[in-house]
Parts: C-alpha cells; structure tokens; sequence
C-alpha cells in the first residue's frame, strides 16, 4: 500500500527512526551546524517523498536510508563542486552532540576507524555505514540500488584497505 500524506503517520515513523537520519547527517557533515542543516534537508526531503512511499516493497527505515543517503550524497557533491572537490575527513569530534548526546572519547583505534571512513567516497561511506549497522548485504544492496556481489566485493576490498591501513598505522607508532 503506498503511504498517504499523512502528517501524523509521518512524523511518529520518522521519530522511531530518527537515529537512520542522525547517522546519515554525522557521517556527511562535519560540523555540528552542517549536521544540523544535512537532518533538516533529509527530514523535508523524506515529507516530499513520502506519499510515494510503498511499505509492500520495502520497510520505512529501508526508504528513509535511501532518501537518506541521496540527499547526503547530493549535498556533498555540490559542496565538493564549490570546496574543489576537498572532503574533509571524518573525527570523532564531529559526531560529537548528535541528538544532544555526547560521544565518549574513542581509543585509539576507534578514532582511527572514524578518519579512515571519512576519507571514503560517497557510496562507500553509505556501504560501510550501513554494514556496521548490521544489514545484511541484501539489505545494503537494496538501499543503494546495486547487487549483492557488488555490496559483498565492496566490503572486501574496504576491510582490506582499512587492515592494510591499520598494520601500516601500527607499524609506523601512529
């Protein structure tokens, strides 16, 4: 059944997972002001779509990370167009206050992870987003719109990357 334009129903499923928006907003925008504005743009983004919505072909908290991560991804690359393409890595002072919560300090090899996946490109930020999110690859497949093998040959090769990265890391002191 597609969604109405219910208000009401919009806002008590958008409350129950507000978290997916959250989520989204700290990991393409880092600072608390851009994710502030990023949860906005996603929130009214999601309102517009939702009478489109059809809870038969996919859950809600599946079609918010899909709106979720295109409107993210949107406005990263119009403001990589306007930056020179520069992203800034993601620290774990970044997700600091998100939902009014503060973020515990992260060891070492926390901090480390944060950095690694705020250098990834737009896709891959969502991919590992949402596989530490433990989605099964059918799930990530579905909200990003490719296969399963693509999902499974993407995780690979970023836990692959991120070991090497990890052993290089350990091996200089850094």
């Amino acid at each position: 059944m597609t969604a109405h334009a219910d208000p009401q129903r919009f806002q008590t499923l958008l409350r129950a997972h507000e978290r997916i928006v959250f989520k989204v907003a700290a990991l393409y925008a880092a600072h608390a002001e851009d994710r502030r504005d990023l949860a906005q743009e996603i929130g009214l983004q999601a309102w517009r779509s939702f009478a489109r919505y059809d809870e038969r072909r996919a859950k809600f908290s599946t079609w918010l990370y899909r709106v979720a991560l295109n409107v993210a991804i949107s406005q990263l690359r119009k403001s990589d167009g306007a930056q020179g393409g520069r992203l800034e890595p993601l620290e774990q002072h970044h997700l600091d206050g998100i939902g009014g919560e503060p973020v515990p300090e992260p060891d070492e090899r926390l901090a480390a992870l944060y950095a690694f996946i705020g250098r990834l490109d737009a896709l891959n930020r969502a991919l590992i987003l949402l596989y530490l999110e433990d989605k099964s690859h059918a799930e990530i497949a579905e909200i990003l719109g490719i296969s399963t093998t693509n999902v499974a040959t993407k995780i690979g090769r970023i836990k692959q990357t991120l070991r090497g990265q990890m052993a290089g890391a350990a091996a200089t002191g850094d």
